[in-house]
């Protein structure tokens, strides 16, 4: 008896080469639905699965292989007798291979405006009963549920090695297959809840009494990194690939590592806090290990760039480039003489990427800060002790009308620019945080020390005598009033900071004696 292959796909990419390498090795064709269709427009043999189980496809297709003869030939053991009196009683023919993809249910459902019923009718239900029934019994049935499986296949099948261990990986692939497919349902289906109830909360306390759903993640292989954090590590980029940061446009460079995708998102989200497209005002973000070296606005890129990079040129070096416009040749120059590791905005101009070109290495990529922000949604994800936690991400806007001035002095209106532009900072400078700013650019940063006065210090002495006239932000409350003190024998005038510490009135009194303006948000913005 000739062995017999099922094929049921709606990728048909490489079906017909695969169908006739089938062919060549002695395979019967079994088929349904728009793939008989492709296989016979071909020219190739195939049979019918309604003629093969006798029963016709049924409730407009949605049954056509939910059948015995079909299953019964996917799962039988070879080895089994009982198994094979069975097939021979019921007159049921053995599958050897199964080829079956899904219905694009992802690709429905990226329409924002498919209506359920159209997603609903996307939702397959015999191929994933088929691909799982072939990878469960894949000692004796092979399964492939990706086109790009199809060449090796076709080799080891003519160099007779269809073996135990290429089964085993196949088996595999195809049960990550049915996972990520039932996952990308679930998490769709949850969204649209979420939006018919009018909030994520109600939502969830519909589907699940009050209690918080589980945490769904299904992230494809992006790419093999040469290395993690450093040389000893291994590590993987996870990932849709036309998601985020997978929607980039690298234009020159190296491949990005493991500790430029880390900066870059740190850069993106920093200069995405001033906004993007037409009509915003000129970023620009140096990003260091994560913490922001220099960040400026400017008349334009150029202006912008400039003034952030000369915020701290030391800690520059090495490092990774945002801006929020398009880099034009002017900005360009900015760059050219500089050893950096990316630069990142919405677009270059030729003339800049002509003037860039020489520097082979430096790795450009276009990509809007708002496509990674959209992409990233609402929750953050962070592994800890085997485990992940989950976050709502701390993107909200400033909300100045909220803040309290509760100093003597009133903040004049170029200390309210600097504390707004301070404000929109320092939320992105690891905790610890102190930032020293003045005219839209940061002037020292004190990121991620043991106590906050530690970080005051490292900000006020990066900043020097450009302190004088500044302004200081604080990601947390001052627990004591040591870091105000420090401030003002460094000529800071004003300080903006969460508040509710028990020792706030000692900071409030100190400003009050220096004649400084303190300004509590009442939002604290660690960063860990």
């Amino acid at each position: 008896m000739a062995p017999t292959a099922l094929l049921s796909v709606s990728d048909k990419r490489g079906l017909v080469p695969l169908a006739e390498g089938l062919l060549a090795q002695g395979f019967a064709l079994l088929s349904s639905g728009g793939t008989a269709a492709a296989l016979a427009a071909a020219g190739l043999p195939v049979t019918k699965v309604a003629e093969h189980t006798g029963a016709p496809e049924i409730l407009g297709g949605r049954v056509k292989t939910l059948h015995p003869r079909i299953h019964g030939g996917i799962l039988a053991r070879r080895d089994d007798p009982a198994h094979q009196a069975d097939l021979e009683a019921q007159g049921i023919v053995p599958i050897d291979v199964v080829v079956v993809n899904l219905y694009p249910f992802r690709t429905t459902v990226a329409d924002p405006g498919v209506s359920w019923e159209t997603a609903i009718e996307n939702i397959d239900i015999g191929g994933p009963a088929m691909v799982r029934a072939a990878a469960k019994n894949h000692a004796d049935v092979v399964v492939l549920t990706d086109p790009d499986q199809y060449p090796a296949f076709l080799d080891a099948l003519a160099a007779g090695r269809v073996d135990g261990s290429l089964r085993r990986r196949l088996a595999l692939a195809a049960f990550a297959h049915t996972a990520s497919y039932d996952t990308a349902i679930a998490s769709w289906i949850e969204g649209r809840l979420a939006d018919e109830a009018g909030s994520a909360e109600a939502s969830e306390e519909a589907a699940t009494g009050g209690g918080e759903p589980p945490l769904r993640l299904e992230l494809p292989l992006r790419q093999v990194l040469r290395y993690g954090e450093n040389p000893h590590q291994s590590a993987r980029w996870c990932g849709e690939a036309n998601v985020g940061w997978g929607a980039a446009r690298q234009l020159q460079g190296k491949e990005l590592s493991y500790n430029n995708l880390i900066d870059l998102e740190a850069a993106l989200s920093t200069v995405a806090a001033f906004g993007y497209g037409p009509g915003a005002e000129p970023a620009a973000v140096v990003i260091k290990h994560t913490n922001p070296c220099g960040v400026a606005l400017g008349d334009d890129a150029a202006d912008a760039l400039l003034r952030a990079l000369d915020a701290d040129r030391v800690s520059a070096f090495g490092g990774i480039v945002a801006l929020n416009g398009v880099v034009d040749r002017a900005a360009a120059d900015h760059l050219a003489g500089l050893f950096l590791e990316c630069v990142v905005a919405p677009s270059f101009s030729e003339e800049a990427r002509q003037r860039l070109a020489a520097k082979a290495n430096l790795r450009l990529l276009e990509l809007d800060p708002g496509a990674v922000a959209a992409a990233a949604g609402r929750l953050q994800l962070r592994s800890v002790l085997g485990g992940v936690l989950a976050q709502q991400a701390d993107d909200g806007p400033a909300d100045p009308e909220a803040w309290q001035v509760v100093s003597d002095r009133q903040p004049s209106a170029q200390e309210w620019r600097d504390l707004r532009f301070a404000w929109q900072v320092v939320r992105h400078v690891r905790s610890n945080a102190i930032l020293v700013a003045q005219g839209g650019r940061t002037l020292g940063v004190g990121a991620g020390q043991m106590n906050r006065v530690g970080s005051a210090r490292l900000a006020l002495e990066a900043a020097g005598d450009a302190a004088r006239g500044a302004v200081l932000a604080s990601d947390g409350f001052f627990p004591f009033d040591d870091t105000v003190l420090l401030a003002a024998r460094h000529g800071i005038t004003a300080v903006i900071q969460p508040g509710g510490s028990k020792r706030d009135p000692d900071s409030i009194a100190a400003c009050k004696a220096n004649d400084m303006v303190m300004v509590i948000t009442g939002r604290r913005h660690f960063l860990h």
